[in-house]
């Protein structure tokens, strides 16, 4: 799972990259408006975007050349009807780290995607371990003592974050951030209420919770 942004102007193109990416249960801001754009990149954090060139307000180019110049490192995947090779060399030297022409399959969308998201930093394996709870990132599973738990999509996603950070405080604001689109109107009480139901699922009831409340700064996950 990761949190990308979609910057298209075509309605149609967008509403079709949101709904597959959301089927492959990835987490989706979209917007259609080159200023907007930036504004997003300036204020939240994300694995992966898929950029078009040409927009209103201003260009994917121009959009690329100043999010990489503040230093900016999320990989950037263009989309252009341009084909010449002088264009995506244009796109390439601008800062992206991909180019998909259109019109294009959306299953080749989700190659590239998959690529992209594979250089970006992540841990070595893809099974996550803490006591006797294991998460299997690409079979999108937990089981405890074997046992396969049943949770629901935002709950393993917090659960994710939590085991691939161990020790580390996670406030709700910023599980909110990570997990949920940006437009999501989502309190802490919303969070409070998933950590509870992944108690529920993960905690044998005669020790420690696995998660744990710090109080006043938010959840953390300890593995001993």
């Amino acid at each position: 799972m990761a949190k990308i942004l979609v910057v298209e102007d075509n309605p149609d193109l967008l509403d079709n990259i949101r709904e597959w990416l959301l089927m492959e249960q990835h987490i989706v801001d979209c917007v259609g408006e080159g200023t907007q754009a930036v504004a997003y990149l300036e204020s939240y954090d994300y694995d992966l975007v898929v950029l078009d060139w040409t927009l209103p307000g201003m260009s994917g180019i121009e959009i690329c050349k100043q999010f990489r110049g503040k230093g900016g490192v999320t990989p950037i995947l263009m989309l252009t009807g341009r084909r010449s090779i002088d264009d995506k060399e244009s796109g390439l030297d601008a800062g992206a780290d991909d180019y998909l022409t259109k019109p294009f399959e959306m299953r080749e969308l989700s190659a590239r995607v998959r690529a992209l998201l594979r250089r970006a930093p992540a841990p070595p394996s893809q099974q996550l371990k803490a006591r006797d709870v294991v998460l299997d990132r690409q079979a999108k599973r937990v089981t405890k003592n074997g046992k396969e738990l049943k949770l629901m999509p935002k709950d393993f996603a917090i659960l994710e974050v939590l085991m691939t950070y161990p020790d580390r405080v996670f406030s709700a604001e910023a599980l909110v951030e990570r997990i949920w689109s940006s437009d999501a109107d989502v309190t802490g009480e919303v969070v409070r209420k998933h950590i509870n139901r992944i108690r529920t699922q993960v905690d044998s009831g005669d020790g420690e919770s696995l998660i744990r409340t710090v109080h006043g700064a938010g959840y953390s996950l300890h593995l001993d």
